[in-house]
């Protein structure tokens, strides 16, 4: 076997592997990069082979930097099946008309304005396609990708239906096995089952997003959750929060649910301003058997995702006149690093008045506005406007998905418990100060741990 790595390789988003074994040739994921749009569509545009040599593609989670480029896949003509998890098969296909949604409506947009505007990266239509190549799998069932080749997921932890994949495939009568983490989650997280650890593997490929940083425990975030929006709604202020539409969006709606039971939360409006929130945590919903069973509230409380403060809206409408509304209230749109969507609209009108707080709850990538008002830098640019950054910004790193330093350490050593024939862990979805730490702490004698480059190809 071959791996090549081509995303997410010494960056964060962009999550695209390429394995070669023999004459076949499978993807493990094929996601969105994101960042400076001149440098992010060049990078998409790019695939690590041909369509047509693609046999086929193994999807971890739905998240966009991992699922984002399969309808330019369904464009270029391919046809074969994606993998996943059926939780993840039903949020990819709304995650990816939503996609396909913002492609062409940012390509109207330009064209508009500009008169050489690129054409959009994919369509609806070729996201439509995408969901019928879909094929949900159960957890610890194990199916045949290509003659030699055969694969399962376990559960990842991070979001609704995450999977680390664990390839076995047989080369010259002998069978090895790769285990791909996708993106780990934390133990106890809300909703969410722990990360179920693989074992038997003799080559890990392992996210490194967080790996030179440790969170605050949930409990801490929780009540920082309660204390900015008391704060903030003391001063008369809204809450304005960039949050993922699967996975942060349901966390944080549980941990206000919790709030609000407790009393630890004045009385103001909860606004889910993001259509896409609202369709994937209907998909939630619909797929309680992978909730973890452990938590009080999953228990007892049907509607996990209802309660008298937390509204959604529907139309456009009644999310511009969320920028006119008087006194203090909560907002959650996305996109999750504030480069896309509703909350660039929030941002513009709220963003310079002191009275309110931009609280960021998830990992920003380089060259995203997200990461500029984690900066604060005190000018930022929405929809081409500098607008002045008044607004408090407060980061709260305990709600990231992401297993921290200590959770990734610990996940690989539960793997190597397991693994006697555990030879090498390549990490990929990091920044390179991330990776190079995470590095010295998984080194151990008779196990190699590289960090590759962005179309290094590694022999097995």
């Amino acid at each position: 076997m071959e791996i090549e790595f081509s995303g997410a390789a010494r960056e964060v988003t962009g999550s695209c592997h390429l394995l070669r074994v023999g004459s076949r040739r499978i993807l493990l994921d094929c996601g969105l990069f994101q960042g400076r749009r001149s440098e992010a569509r060049a990078k998409n545009l790019q695939l690590p082979c041909p369509v047509e040599a693609i046999d086929a593609v193994i999807l971890s989670h739905a998240h966009i930097d991992h699922s984002g480029r399969l309808p330019l896949l369904a464009a270029r003509g391919y046809g074969k099946t994606v993998w996943a998890t059926a939780a993840t098969a039903d949020l990819a296909a709304v995650l990816l008309a939503d996609s396909a949604h913002v492609q062409e409506s940012d390509a109207a947009f330009l064209a508009r304005h500009h008169r050489d505007a690129d054409p959009p990266l994919y369509t609806a239509t070729d996201a439509a396609r995408v969901g019928e190549l879909l094929v949900g799998v159960p957890y610890h069932h194990q199916f045949d990708v290509a003659p030699g080749i055969a694969a399962s997921f376990v559960d990842a932890g991070h979001i609704l239906g995450s999977a680390s994949v664990i390839i076995d495939w047989t080369e010259a009568g002998v069978t090895r096995r790769l285990v791909y983490s996708g993106d780990i989650g934390r133990p106890g997280l809300p909703i969410i089952r722990d990360p179920e650890p693989p074992a038997k593997a003799h080559v890990v490929i392992m996210e490194s997003t967080y790996g030179n940083r440790d969170h605050a425990s949930m409990e801490e975030s929780r009540r920082e959750l309660g204390r900015v929006v008391r704060s903030t709604a003391a001063r008369g202020g809204r809450v304005m929060i960039p949050a993922f539409a699967v996975g942060r969006t349901q966390d944080l709606i549980y941990d206000l649910h919790a709030l609000h039971r407790a009393g630890e939360i004045p009385p103001i409006p909860i606004i889910i301003d993001s259509p896409l929130a609202m369709n994937a945590t209907a998909v939630f919903s619909m797929h309680p058997e992978v909730f973890d069973r452990a938590e009080d509230m999953v228990r007892t409380i049907d509607e996990l995702f209802r309660f008298p403060l937390l509204r959604y809206t529907t139309s456009v409408e009644e999310s511009k006149a969320l920028n006119a509304r008087t006194g203090p209230f909560v907002v959650i749109a996305g996109s999750g690093m504030a480069e896309t969507g509703r909350i660039l609209h929030h941002l513009a009108h709220g963003a310079g008045d002191p009275r309110n707080t931009v609280l960021i709850v998830g990992f920003q990538a380089q060259h995203t506005l997200g990461r500029r008002i984690v900066e604060r830098q005190p000018m930022i640019r929405v929809f081409g406007t500098e607008i002045p950054l008044r607004a408090t910004v407060e980061v709260l790193n305990g709600y990231s998905a992401h297993a921290d330093r200590r959770e990734l350490v610990a996940w690989l050593e539960a793997v190597a418990v397991q693994s006697p024939g555990l030879e090498s862990v390549y990490l990929v979805h990091g920044e390179p100060e991330a990776q190079d730490a995470l590095a010295l702490l998984l080194a151990a004698p008779g196990r190699t741990v590289s960090a590759p480059l962005s179309g290094e190809t590694h022999s097995l």
